[in-house]
């Protein structure tokens, strides 16, 4: 099996890890079924918060974050570099905040001066099992038009948009992506998009000249991974519909063969927990998704730790057990 997962944000990650134990290489778990002989990540680059935007401006280099999340996920277990790319400062004047393995890109991207080439290095130094490209090298930025009229510039403001919104944009509009990326999708057998946040992890990369022809010219089988909960700001009371609708309706066509979602039932304490952020469980509409041409495939799929996130290993191996049913055929 040949997968490339499509995202960013830490669903992207989630995914990845329960992909790589399905990876046919040396000391992998290799005996588990089916099993990738190919992953390939394709990651959002608009982030402008936190220290992915404070590196972003001090530095003029692409945000590293959501990439440095995909490395940690496909990296070799424990290793000691694996940890440190993940280790956060807590304090100290201009470090509080960072992350060293953010900082570690960022050095990497000026002493290269290409980014792609920091992100394939510092792979080599992680073990990582697979592949991880930036959508895009451009320096691109989100424009978001709310359904009342207004627009928002950046991915910080539209994450709290309490106003719906119509349509994103991203600028420049005729951004390329890189040609490793477009040839990893058009040799796939899987490609999933998402989980991850609607208008700041998953259409972004869709928006990215390219992409999307090569996802629909793609034989491989298309996949997205609906989110458990709504957000806040971007989609707040979407149902799993509404999610599917925005990114056909952004791509300019249907995209995908399925739609997982997950069957398993929150705990009061959980969506009290949420609710306190004004997040909810996504309704399953299920005439609505078959009506929009998707079939909904449901599965136990929330994680057992209390957190409202996927069971990485279950996610993936229902994945790609999809997957293997339609290559068989």
């Amino acid at each position: 099996m040949r997968v490339v997962a499509i995202g960013g944000g830490t669903g992207l990650s989630a995914i990845l890890r329960g992909l790589k134990s399905h990876i046919a290489a040396p000391g992998s778990c290799s005996h588990l079924k089916p099993t990738i002989t190919s992953l390939t990540a394709i990651v959002t680059v608009t982030d402008e918060g936190g220290s992915s935007g404070r590196l972003r401006r001090d530095f003029r280099i692409l945000p590293p974050g959501d990439i440095r999340n995909c490395l940690v996920a496909l990296a070799e277990d424990e290793t000691l570099f694996a940890k440190l790319f993940d280790f956060r400062f807590k304090s100290g004047i201009g470090l509080r905040g960072h992350s060293f393995g953010n900082l570690f890109l960022a050095a990497l991207t000026h002493i290269t001066h290409d980014f792609a080439k920091a992100v394939r290095l510092s792979s080599e130094i992680l073990s990582v099992q697979g592949e991880i490209f930036p959508s895009t090298l451009s320096d691109v930025r989100l424009r978001a038009k709310l359904k009342d009229g207004r627009i928002l510039y950046g991915e910080s403001s539209i994450t709290r948009t309490h106003v719906p919104i119509a349509r994103l944009l991203i600028t420049p509009s005729d951004c390329k992506p890189l040609p490793e990326a477009l040839a990893a999708i058009g040799s796939a057998d899987l490609i999933t998009v998402g989980p991850g946040s609607l208008y700041t992890s998953l259409i972004p990369n869709l928006l990215v000249r390219g992409i999307v022809k090569q996802i629909a010219d793609s034989k491989a089988t298309k996949l997205y991974i609906g989110n458990l909960m709504t957000q806040p700001g971007e989609s707040r009371r979407y149902t799993a519909a509404d999610h599917l609708a925005a990114l056909h309706e952004h791509a300019g066509r249907k995209l995908f063969d399925a739609m997982i979602l997950n069957s398993s039932e929150f705990s009061p304490s959980l969506r009290a927990r949420y609710g306190r952020q004004r997040a909810e469980p996504v309704v399953n509409d299920l005439e609505r998704i078959q009506a929009l041409g998707v079939r909904p495939v449901l599965a136990p799929l929330l994680s057992k730790d209390h957190m409202a996130r996927h069971d990485s290993r279950r996610l993936a191996r229902l994945a790609l057990n999809l997957a293997a049913k339609k290559v068989r055929r």
